[in-house]
Order: C-alpha cells, then structure tokens, then sequence
C-alpha cells in the first residue's frame, strides 16, 4: 500500500509538470523531468507500458505513434521507440473521452518531488529569461522635445 502511494505521489507530481510543460514558454526541461522519471519507474516496475495510441499531432504530415504509460492510474504519452512497436498492441485513436485526476499541486512542490526521486539538485535560483531582447533601446519614455499632443510651432 505504501509503494502505491508513493507511486501516486510521482504520477501526480508528472501529471503537474506534463500540464505546465504543454504551455511553457520554454517546456524542455519540463519535459526532461518527465522523460526520466518515467524511464526510471519502468526500470523499476513502478509504471506500465499499455500500448500505443496514433499521435494527435502528426510530424511533418506523418501519421505516428506514441507510447502509452500507466502510473498508479494516471496515464502518460512519451514517444514510442522500435522495439514498442514489435511488443505492444497498437490501441489506434487516443480516447478524449478520459481524463486524469486533476491533483491539487503546485508546479514547484511537484518539481521538487521529482527531483528528490530522480536524485538531481534542485536549482537555487531560476535563469533570467531572455525573450526578445530588443538591439536598440527603446524610445518610450524619453522625451522626444515637445508632447506628442502639442502640434509644433510654424516659424
């Protein structure tokens, strides 16, 4: 009983980082965590390979597959790999009809747990963000000479 909880504790901990990472602005190393845990719960009998299920997301107009991954009933699509396809049964279409249990967690405390199963250090503080760094500076808020709503003085 106790290893199912604990199993509960990581699959609802992915399910948190899996979310974020479908809309981060920057999602690989989101996406990191949950690759590794899971390759690390199948090494140890802890997840279960269901079957493969067509991709909603085709790759360059290509039908493709992916891997179906179960943990402590929540449910996980990684990319399925040669030998997947000689072992499992192929489901065809994904069911939207299912969803996982919604788990009340944060982002943080869910990576934190992961981390703590994967054995990695936690960063101490998180990278400034580079989004477009503009080449010029900026000519907002400086002013220009007279007030954009005072037309100039003909002379």
């Amino acid at each position: 009983m106790k290893e199912y909880s604990k199993n509960r504790e990581l699959a609802e901990s992915l399910f948190i980082v899996n979310r974020h990472a479908k809309t981060a602005p920057e999602p690989k190393h989101l996406y990191d965590i949950k690759k590794h845990t899971i390759e690390k719960l199948l090494q140890e009998d802890r997840a279960r390979k269901v079957g493969l299920h067509f991709s909603d997301h085709p790759k360059l107009s290509q039908q493709h597959s992916t891997l179906l991954i179960e943990i402590a009933g929540y449910y996980f699509h990684v990319p399925a790999s040669k030998k997947d396809f000689d072992e499992l049964k192929h489901l065809g279409r994904i069911d939207h009809s299912y969803r996982n249990p919604k788990p009340k967690l944060s982002l943080s405390k869910a990576k934190k747990t992961l981390y703590r199963y994967l054995n990695w250090e936690h960063p101490t503080h998180q990278s400034p963000r580079n989004f477009a760094t503009p080449t010029q500076p900026s000519m907002l808020g400086q002013r220009t000479g007279s007030p954009w709503n005072q037309r100039r003085k003909r002379t």
